[in-house]
Parts: structure tokens; sequence; C-alpha cells
């Protein structure tokens, strides 16, 4: 498979206004570069507080960085995220860009099985077409039958975060960000979780992921980037 590049992060900084303690800026990230290509996992490590999940969201657009570039291959063109307009970055998330955070926000009333499915319907896939894919996505990751049509209000942690994974994983994103995906899960659906991820690296998918369990870090990843907390105010 040919490796092509499919992110490019260019001396990128962030900090954040303690406004509480007088608007110190604290340095979480400090000029970090770094390129990630296709069917590559880019596992970032470090310490808690050295920037790993604020890198994922920068890549994702949650937040706006300091300084730097962070250049997402979309449609065949390089967008620069720090500088895209609002309209282009969600075109970006829907179609490029798939993200597993940490703590997945349950939207009230909706079935899982829609939650999961919503990406699909979204780009235009025949609703009998995205719900098969999705089941299957469920059924892969140990959700009962029983529970596709409940609101996932109600589902354990590790219920939820299943949801997250699956909503994730059932698009074929080229560029898949992970933050710490199978931290609330049994062995059993670690081992479903990795086997995705080995797929989507096969399929040629660039991921950079946060993996605190080093055996699934050394089991995903293709390649590591140690981290340390930013030193000194901006």
């Amino acid at each position: 498979m040919m490796m092509n590049e499919l992110i490019t992060v260019q001396d990128l900084r962030k900090y954040f206004v303690l406004h509480l303690q007088g608007g110190v800026r604290l340095s979480v990230l400090n000029k970090i570069s770094l390129s990630v290509y296709s069917g590559e996992c880019l596992a970032l490590n470090g310490p808690s507080g050295s920037g790993k999940s604020t890198l994922l969201r920068l890549l994702y657009s949650n937040y706006r960085p300091e300084g730097g570039v962070i250049l997402i291959k979309h449609r065949q063109e390089w967008i620069d995220m720090t500088t895209a307009q609002s309209r282009v970055v969600l075109d970006v998330r829907r179609k490029t860009i798939g993200y597993v955070s940490q703590f997945f926000r349950v939207i009230p009333r909706v079935p899982a099985l829609d939650i999961v499915m919503e990406p699909l319907l979204r780009l235009g896939m025949p609703r009998k077409e995205a719900r098969e894919r999705t089941e299957g996505m469920l059924k892969r990751l140990n959700i009962p039958g029983r529970l596709w049509a409940i609101s996932p209000t109600t589902f354990s942690g590790g219920e939820q975060q299943r949801i997250n994974i699956a909503r994730c994983f059932v698009m074929p994103y080229p560029i898949l960000l992970l933050d710490e995906p199978t931290a609330s899960l049994d062995a059993v659906n670690r081992r479903a979780v990795m086997e995705l991820i080995r797929e989507a690296k096969d399929r040629g998918a660039a991921i950079v992921g946060v993996f605190h369990d080093e055996a699934v870090r050394n089991a995903v990843s293709t390649r590591m980037m140690d981290m340390k907390p930013a030193e000194g105010i901006p």
C-alpha cells in the first residue's frame, strides 16, 4: 500500500488562560510538529498534563491554537484547520475525521441505533444499508439487541463508550482520532476495539491515539511520540 501523508502539524502552540488565578497563561503545547501517514497509528505517549488530549482536540478543531499549522488532507486537498471556516471544518468532520473522545455526550430520547447510524445517513447512504452496517458494528462491539432501541442515557459507562466507538468506526473515515478508546472496557471488548483499529490501518486510515493501556498501545501502534509537559508561561 502506498503511504500517503494525511496529517501535518507544524510548530503548534496552545495555552490556557486561568481566569481564577489572575489570568495566568498555562502553556500546554509548545512548537509541536508531526506527520501521520495512511496505514499507521501514531500513539501519543506521556504523563498526565503533557497535552495528549489537547492535541487531539486541536486536530479536530475543538480548540484553536495560539500558533502553528494543522493541515488535514480532505478530499485530495490540504485544509488548514487553524484558519478554516466553520462550514469547512464541519465538512471535514462529516467526511474525513472520526473522533472517539474520552466523554460521550449522550443524546436523550434518541435510540442507540440511530446515534450510530446518523453519520451514514447524513452522507446519503440508503437507510436499509446504513441500518445493516450499524447493526453489524453494534454486534461486533457486543451491544445487545435489546438496547438498540433505547437511548444510551441509562447505559453503563462501558456501554456508552462502545456506542461512541461504534459511531466512529461505522464510517470508513480516512483519519481517526482516538482518546483512550478502551479505557472503560473489559478484556473481550478491548480485543474487539483493537481489531477494529487494525482493520482501519489495513484499509489505509491514519490514526492518532492516546492509549493508557500499555498492552493495547503496543499492539495497535506503528509509531510512538513521547510528549512532555510544556515548560514556562508563554
